[in-house]
């Protein structure tokens, strides 16, 4: 129910980037409905218009309506603001790109084979602050260490003020903390069905950028800001229950305590290993993680509580039993990430897919196989589009506005002249 001290709604929606578009609306004016241009669809990060498939920068830039209860707004972290996220329709149908409908049917094609999906989410950020020279540096903790807690990793209370905005926004966070490298953190948030899981990593995103700004510092899930410090994961944790409530992924009569789903699910993963990370690893920049010895998901292999591979399976089992990517990395949008990751396992259950061999080596300097991660954003898209099953399982309409959006980032990427270049090369040519 509304709150009676909200005066105004936030309606809030994700981009194919994962922004958090929306507009304020007075309570007094919410219907729950409102309308924006398809065109946000084919806007790239420079807010140039891209004619991306399905955003109609070519064909008059047209209308779709954001459609929202206002009853369902939650307390916002802004001082009499709810919070709401709204479906988008066009033409009376679920907009065809929108990611928060590609992540409903991942569920809803998940239910259909009596599979019900609980997912949680692991996500890391570095927090910067202004270098005096119109830049960005790593924050001053001079205190910091992995697993830290106070005002030694955390001088001005940012967590504790985060903390208490998830709380009254309704964000079931599980941990927050300082991470191995600094000034990194790492906040978990609690297993729940996708769509809340995913509503409350999209809300959290937002939150800690804002209250970071709030200080004047700068909260980024970029996945390698520094070339000298590990990347930002967002590690997708998954399990599967039936109708009764039973959970799918243990098996207490296996050797290892794993169902033959959690094994195919694992299988589906790895078999579309290449096409899942352009959709999980989605900049240019998210490529200088996925690296061998970033702990990052690099090679196509999976583990038992082993984090240097793709697909973690951590010792917990009974209700605990999951299955954990390491692929995506924290700039990521966490509906198309997480939408991709439920359909490739789908389709491994569907395909009854044996995985390889678990890991047994380090996984940094060795691996037990020779697939990876590709080595860039263009190869990673390449890989996605020669995957059909992938592709329509996610849906041809979203991919494809996604890679056309993707392309011409790399495009740009490719033309730009890089302070690398001109250090490596300028003095001697």
């Amino acid at each position: 129910m509304t709150n009676p001290e909200h005066t105004r709604l936030r309606v809030l929606y994700p981009d194919m980037f994962g922004f958090a578009r929306g507009k304020y609306i007075p309570l007094a004016a919410a219907t729950g409905e409102v309308s924006y241009s398809i065109a946000i669809f084919g806007v790239g990060y420079d807010r140039a218009l891209i004619p991306a498939p399905g955003a109609e920068v070519l064909e008059g830039l047209g209308d779709f309506r954001a459609i929202y209860n206002p009853e369902e707004a939650r307390d916002c972290w802004q001082e009499g603001t709810g919070v709401v996220i709204a479906d988008l329709f066009q033409n009376g149908e679920p907009l065809a790109i929108s990611p928060r409908h590609g992540l409903a049917r991942a569920v809803d094609d998940l239910e259909a084979v009596g599979l019900r999906a609980r997912v949680g989410i692991e996500l890391e950020a570095y927090v910067l602050q202004p270098d005096g020279n119109g830049g960005w540096e790593p924050w001053d903790t001079p205190g910091s260490y992995c697993y830290g807690t106070g005002p030694l990793v955390d001088p001005v209370g940012l967590l504790d003020e985060i903390m208490a905005a998830a709380e009254s926004t309704g964000i079931g966070l599980e941990t927050i903390a300082s991470e191995y490298d600094t000034p990194q953190f790492e906040v978990t948030i609690e297993h729940q069905e996708p769509l809340e899981a995913i509503d409350n990593t999209f809300l959290l995103k937002l939150l800690c950028r804002e209250v970071a700004a709030r200080h004047g510092l700068l909260w980024t899930f970029l996945g390698r800001p520094f070339g000298d410090r590990g990347g930002n994961g967002l590690h997708v944790n998954v399990s599967f229950q039936n109708d009764a409530g039973e959970h799918l992924l243990h098996d207490p009569q296996a050797a290892d305590g794993l169902s033959a789903l959690a094994h195919h699910g694992i299988g589906g993963m790895l078999e579309h290993h290449e096409a899942l990370t352009a959709l999980c690893a989605p900049t240019v920049n998210a490529y200088k993680r996925l690296i061998p010895g970033q702990l990052s998901g690099y090679w196509a292999n999976w583990g038992y509580d082993h984090r240097a591979v793709a697909i973690r399976v951590p010792s917990d089992r009974g209700a605990g039993t999951r299955l954990e990517s390491r692929v995506p990395d924290g700039a990521a949008n966490p509906y198309v990430a997480n939408a991709a990751i439920l359909q490739a396992t789908l389709l491994g259950v569907r395909n009854e897919t044996s995985p390889p061999p678990h890991e047994e080596g380090d996984g940094l300097e060795t691996a037990n196989t020779e697939r990876c991660a590709p080595e860039n954003l263009s190869l990673a898209l390449d890989a996605l589009e020669a995957d059909s099953a992938l592709v329509e399982a996610v849906g041809s309409g979203l991919v494809a506005n996604f890679v056309a959006m993707k392309r011409e980032e790399w495009r740009r990427f490719c033309q730009a002249v890089t302070d690398w270049e001109l250090n490596e090369y300028l003095t001697y040519h």
